[in-house]
């Protein structure tokens, strides 16, 4: 690949929805987040990127992709 990127990767950018049709496993770790952001994040947010996830409910970004990606089974 190019610009050092591997496959996969979960980018702040990818919405909620992209993530998790990729990487059905993810639907875990966000269910995991919906206590600390108050609802389901699934339902309420799954068309919005990460990044406005976690500024919307107030969560720590870099902590979230990186559970997301070791829920994927990437590191």
């Amino acid at each position: 690949m190019s610009g050092g990127e591997k496959q996969g990767l979960i980018k702040p950018k990818m919405t909620v929805l992209d993530v998790v049709s990729r990487h059905r496993q993810t639907e875990a770790v966000f269910k995991q987040y919906d206590a600390q952001a108050g609802e389901c994040i699934c339902c309420q947010a799954l068309f919005e990127p990460l990044w406005a996830v976690a500024e919307k409910y107030r969560l720590d970004l870099d902590k979230l992709v990186a559970d997301l990606e070791a829920s994927a089974g990437i590191s």
